[in-house]
């Protein structure tokens, strides 16, 4: 009687370690910031973004200026000009200032959009890629490993950087 119990605890030991291994190898893990970060498609929409937005810099650059040398002007101009022509040029130069302002805004909503255009059907092509990876590998759980994905601890599991390239055609 002793040794049944014996061997039915070390039958149930034994299931219970090959299941705890099983679910171990059912986890791996991707840093989906370093593929992004390596995908042509990703490199490409950044170099967009990154000459659009030294576009819209050197617009801005130029509006500011156009405002400094108005404002010199005005003030060295101030004490020739009647009040009524300086209360002018200051609510003139307050208006520029607004519509700088407000193409600074735009230009900023402009680049948020033309970065989720780009970025979206990038986002889309990874994720379809690690799914397409994880279940052809039997992976139940894929991990983000980057840095602030929330990962604690890194699983024991495959990273599936490389598989991903792969699928992904780099």
């Amino acid at each position: 009687m002793k040794y049944l119990k014996t061997l039915l605890l070390a039958t149930a030991l034994f299931i219970g370690s090959t299941s705890y291994m099983n679910a171990q190898s059912n986890v791996a893990h991707i840093d989906t910031q370093a593929l992004i970060d390596a995908m042509p498609k990703a490199i490409t929409a950044r170099g967009e973004l990154e000459k659009l937005a030294k576009t819209y810099e050197n617009d801005i650059r130029s509006m500011v200026t156009e405002l400094e040398t108005k404002v010199k002007q005005y003030d060295a101009e101030a004490s020739t000009k009647t009040d009524e022509e300086n209360a002018k040029r200051v609510q003139e130069v307050g208006e520029f200032r607004t519509s700088i302002q407000q193409y600074q805004g735009q230009a900023q909503q402009d680049l948020q959009k033309k970065e989720q255009e780009l970025f979206t059907p990038i986002y889309e092509e990874v994720k379809t890629a690690i799914q397409k990876v994880g279940k052809a590998q039997g992976f139940q759980y894929i991990l983000d490993s980057r840095e602030g994905a929330g990962t604690l601890l890194m699983a024991e599991g495959k990273d599936l950087l490389a598989d991903v390239k792969k699928e992904l055609g780099f």
